[in-house]
């Protein structure tokens, strides 16, 4: 028995250093990535959109990543690209989350009966396909950041309605809840001293994922189009405007796609770590 248990932790002395080691990169990943998103437009050189040489022209000492499309400096584009893409996913993340929390915490405080038909209206809106939500909406307000936080948002409350729901009420139904509301206390004080103190977990566990869909979403909404229109620099946006010239110089259509795979990659790895812990698992 004692030389199984030796053998386990030989056994997973290893794997636990390695996950470790995985989420300190992937932890500082997203914190440079935030960092060059939100303090890039400090340190740009040149005006985003300024014309400053040849269309794709290659990287040279004035720049460093070459030129866009229409002559651009590259890296004074993807310094200013990134902070509109991760400023409207966390708005859309914040607006869902309020969204969900609201309404699965009402959901899971009801009847059976009216919670069931709230989740057959959550289920309507959860069947309708991102894109089309976002590129309705984008359409009837074009140009608006403001838009692209509220389609995006939409997209995914509903999924965030359903999992605070059911976490409310697997917390109603726990001893202590139905011991309180017994004793004689009100709805509203349960709810502020025994429900949400217990929710703050399963929320949080829910907005991590919601801000990875965020960032596919916006990231695919500028891909489009949407949103701010040119000549803002938008990491999405910059992946369209250069495909046409992939085989001239690739650095302008390289250079926003690694920063969006190693951002969704980074916030990915870090979700699937925070949800395990808020929802009592093992980091």
């Amino acid at each position: 028995m004692t030389a199984t248990l030796e053998a386990q932790v030989r056994a997973g002395g290893p794997r636990a250093r390695t996950r470790r080691r995985l989420l300190l990169t992937a932890a500082a990943g997203t914190i440079m990535m935030v960092a060059i998103a939100l303090l890039g437009p400090l340190i740009a050189p040149y005006d985003p959109a300024e014309r400053l040489g040849l269309p794709f022209q290659g990287p040279d000492g004035g720049h460093p990543l070459g030129t866009d499309f229409l002559g651009r400096d590259v890296l004074s584009r993807v310094l200013w690209g990134g902070r509109a893409l991760i400023l409207t996913a966390i708005g859309a993340t914040v607006v869902a989350t309020a969204i969900g929390m609201t309404a699965g915490v009402l959901a899971g405080l009801v009847s059976r009966r009216t919670g069931e038909a709230m989740a057959r209206l959550v289920d309507v809106l959860a069947v309708l396909p991102a894109l089309l939500l976002i590129l309705v909406l984008a359409a009837g307000f074009p140009g608006s950041d403001v838009t692209v936080v509220a389609a995006v948002a939409l997209a995914t409350a509903p999924f965030s309605v359903r999992v605070l729901g059911a976490a409310t009420r697997r917390i109603v139904t726990t001893g202590y809840a139905e011991t309180a509301l017994a004793r004689g206390d009100g709805r509203w004080a349960v709810l502020l001293h025994d429900i949400l103190p217990n929710m703050a977990g399963p929320a949080l566990a829910d907005a991590a994922l919601r801000l990875v869909a965020a960032l596919h979403l916006t990231a695919t909404a500028g891909f489009l189009g949407l949103g701010r229109g040119a000549p803002a620099a938008n990491w999405g946006r910059m992946v369209s405007e250069n495909l046409s010239g992939a085989s001239l110089s690739v650095t302008p259509l390289l250079a926003p796609t690694l920063l969006l795979v190693l951002l969704s990659v980074c916030v990915g790895l870090l979700t699937d770590w925070f949800a395990g812990i808020a929802s009592g698992g093992r980091p």
